[in-house]
């Protein structure tokens, strides 16, 4: 019988808790560098991101998103950023795109298809959209991933609870290089 993936996750764990493995990742809440990022889910970036900006284990707060992407004002990303800046002591938001990004390609009519692939029944489905909810529109991935870096970026600059004089940083990283791309200098733009 093949191990299941949770059950590899916590033979791995039981050694690395008994070897002390841990303390080398110790640190406190709080980031030391006082920022937050929001960046892409790609597993390209799990380790990439860290080493091509400096970040060590307790120095930033990092949300991860299919996209790096804000969809809504009032949303759990927003209020992450919220909570970071105003409880864990974040100055400074970035919000990381990256080239080759999966959500770029989504085509919510093919990804509602795998959905009903994989046993969702049509009439849950239906009773979305009867609910006046755009399943398709909620799925859309972007065109330009520096312009959904840029949207996201203005919704948290315009967001009525952002304090004045929070930078926030457009950035595109390269997800096979680490090479960073400025799209939006939240020093020279005014909040």
């Amino acid at each position: 019988m093949k191990m299941g993936l949770l059950y590899e996750v916590l033979s791995y764990n039981k050694v690395f808790v008994e070897e002390k493995q841990y303390k080398q990742y110790q640190s406190g809440k709080y980031p030391d560098k006082k920022l937050v990022i929001l960046s892409c889910m790609d597993t390209r970036l799990v380790e990439l991101l860290p080493k091509a900006l400096n970040i060590r284990n307790g120095d930033v707060k990092i949300i991860k998103n299919a996209g790096a992407t804000i969809t809504h004002p009032f949303g759990s990303i927003t209020r992450s950023l919220i909570v970071a800046v105003y409880e864990l002591n974040a100055d400074e938001i970035m919000i990381i795109g990256h080239h080759d990004c999966g959500m770029g390609s989504v085509e919510p009519k093919k990804l509602i298809e795998k959905i009903k692939k994989r046993g969702i029944p049509q009439k849950r489905l239906d009773i979305l959209r009867y609910s006046g909810y755009d399943l398709e529109e909620w799925l859309k991935g972007f065109d330009c991933v520096a312009d959904n870096v840029l949207h996201s970026c203005e919704m948290v600059v315009n967001h009525p609870l952002l304090p004045e004089g929070i930078p926030v940083h457009g950035l595109l990283i390269d997800p096979n290089t680490g090479e960073l791309e400025v799209i939006r200098d939240g020093y020279q733009e005014k909040v």
